[in-house]
């Protein structure tokens, strides 16, 4: 009876160790997760307010600076929406001397590239006496070009690409690859068009055709657009709307641009406001960090607690 009560007092003292060490890695583990929780916040506030763009210059009178970097497509930081939210809150800012939209794009959505143009004449007329400017640097392509033909002025760089003002729709088509490898394309529609333009049917000449028409509609929209954005300053020349690019100093002979400067020269000659106060909406470090964090700060807390909980 003694040596089983020895055996068990044993036991359990062996039970209540193993128990306190599981407790100890355990709370071990929280500690540290919550140290790198805690140090990730304070890094985090950190690079935000390094990345606050604005702050430097708020409540000067100032040249405000809207971005449009890259394709002009829903979900990018060249989108109508953020391009648009950030021409309002441009011109809206009292201290506002004049607004340079930035152009680096090579173009994209034809429907943004018109909301962002449309928005840029309404608040022009809004605000009378605020000018507005673009300013290309590398390329100002189709969309580009669009956008930029909103402004007052468009000011190049003489080695800037101008120019594409034309539509295109591409594809590829795979019927003879298919025809060699024996394969049968099955395709059920319900309309007789439905199946337009299928890379694995041959190409109909009807659906080119309506398809050259749509096209056709929105290049005009756009020679449109040109043509009421440049006015008289448009030499009169068809190669302007044939989908050709030019240099920047080829784009101020035909009338497609207006002189050559940076954004700096624009703000510092022309406006007469050198500070310059960047209105752009895009997403930061501190947001993307936040973003990721915010997966990766998930992950250690499942890991933790999956690791509690096994040992």
């Amino acid at each position: 009876m003694t040596e089983n009560s020895g055996q068990w007092e044993r036991e359990l003292v062996t039970k209540l160790a193993t128990a306190a060490l599981k407790e100890q890695r355990r709370t071990r583990l929280w500690g540290i997760f919550f140290k790198l929780l805690t140090f990730a916040y304070v890094t985090l506030i950190l690079l935000m307010a390094v990345d606050w763009k604005t702050g430097d210059v708020a409540g000067k009178k100032h040249t405000a600076m809207v971005e449009v970097s890259g394709l002009i497509a829903p979900g990018t930081d060249a989108s109508a929406e953020k391009i648009t939210s950030a021409l309002q809150a441009a011109f809206k800012d009292k201290n506002t001397q004049g607004v340079v939209v930035r152009i680096n794009s090579p173009g994209g959505s034809p429907v943004q590239a018109q909301t962002i143009y449309d928005e840029m004449k309404r608040l022009r007329k809004k605000y009378p006496e605020i000018p507005l400017y673009a300013v290309v640097e590398d390329v100002c392509a189709s969309g580009g070009y669009f956008v930029a033909a909103g402004a007052d002025r468009i000011y190049v760089g003489k080695a800037s690409i101008v120019g594409s003002i034309g539509v295109l729709m591409n594809g590829f088509g795979f019927t003879g690859l298919m025809d060699k490898l024996g394969i049968e394309r099955r395709l059920i529609t319900a309309g007789e068009n439905k199946g337009m333009l299928d890379p694995f049917s041959p190409l109909d000449e009807k659906d080119k055709e309506h398809v050259k028409t749509l096209m056709g509609d929105i290049h005009q929209q756009f020679i449109g657009v040109v043509r009421e954005g440049r006015g008289k300053r448009l030499k009169d020349s068809p190669e302007i709307f044939s989908g050709l690019i030019w240099t920047g100093q080829r784009s101020v002979d035909l009338g497609l641009a207006d002189g050559f400067g940076s954004l700096e020269y624009v703000a510092r000659e022309v406006i007469k406001a050198e500070q310059i106060r960047d209105f752009s909406i895009t997403e930061g470090i501190g947001e993307k960090l936040a973003r990721r964090f915010g997966a990766a700060a998930a992950g250690a807390f499942v890991e933790s607690v999956l690791r509690a909980s096994i040992r």
